[in-house]
């Protein structure tokens, strides 16, 4: 019996990348913390959407020197309760690492359960700033600008804005069915060719470094990756 030839993956003449900008809209929770155990329950509650605001929003605002941690609940904990130790802890998570927002949340929680057990002074004292629940609203613009082939990618990401780097690179994550990046899925419909594009995609993490360093790095993949492909 004839060996049968493995399945190809075939174009499936997709339509094209609709580039896309956006901003944040920041809304009130309503939701307050002076005290690590106020902050704590709060936290507990909060919708999953301030989370990913606290830790991502942080992106596309505009800062006039750097922070010295790279979300806010870590920032607080240092300006507001000036406590190093939690600080230095909280900012070490990454939410890339996790499965989503929920799993971040009950990480954080433990992490401020764990530093409350080590510090009796810390469950009474009274931060010198509040720490305000905020979520976000995205809103999105159609730039009018689209791109017809995966090579297209190489010439016109550097022309990306900021934001538009944010929204299909990183918010894409989370409204997306695969949970990928908006690149990687509108090139799966492309086929095998340009599988190493979306390899190299999938091993860029979006947490480490600003909007712009993040823009380099993709177009340093693209360029790398579609000449490869094309000579």
């Amino acid at each position: 019996m004839p060996e049968t030839a493995p399945p190809v993956t075939r174009p499936r003449h997709p339509g094209p990348f609709a580039i896309k900008d956006c901003a944040l809209v920041m809304l009130a929770t309503g939701r307050k913390a002076r005290q690590l155990q106020e902050f704590r329950r709060e936290l507990a509650e909060v919708d999953a959407a301030s989370i990913y605001h606290h830790f991502w929003g942080g992106l596309l605002q505009t800062r006039f020197e750097e922070r010295e941690y790279n979300n806010d609940f870590a920032n607080w904990v240092w300006h507001g309760v000036h406590d190093a130790v939690l600080a230095e802890r909280l900012s070490a998570l990454a939410p890339t690492d996790f499965t989503d927002l929920e799993a971040l949340r009950h990480a954080i929680l433990e992490l401020v359960d764990l530093r409350l057990d080590e510090d009796e002074y810390l469950s009474w004292m009274r931060a010198t700033r509040p720490f305000e629940f905020v979520r976000s609203q995205i809103v999105v613009f159609n730039t009018q600008r689209q791109l017809q082939r995966p090579e297209d990618l190489v010439s016109a990401i550097g022309q990306f804005s900021a934001s538009s780097i944010f929204y299909h690179f990183i918010d894409a994550r989370r409204r997306t069915a695969s949970s990928h990046d908006d690149f990687s899925d509108w090139l799966t419909a492309f086929g095998d060719t340009v599988s190493p594009v979306r390899e190299r995609l999938a091993g860029i993490d979006p947490w480490f470094g600003s909007l712009g360093e993040l823009r380099s790095e993709l177009t340093q993949v693209f360029a790398a990756c579609f000449r490869e492909t094309t000579s």
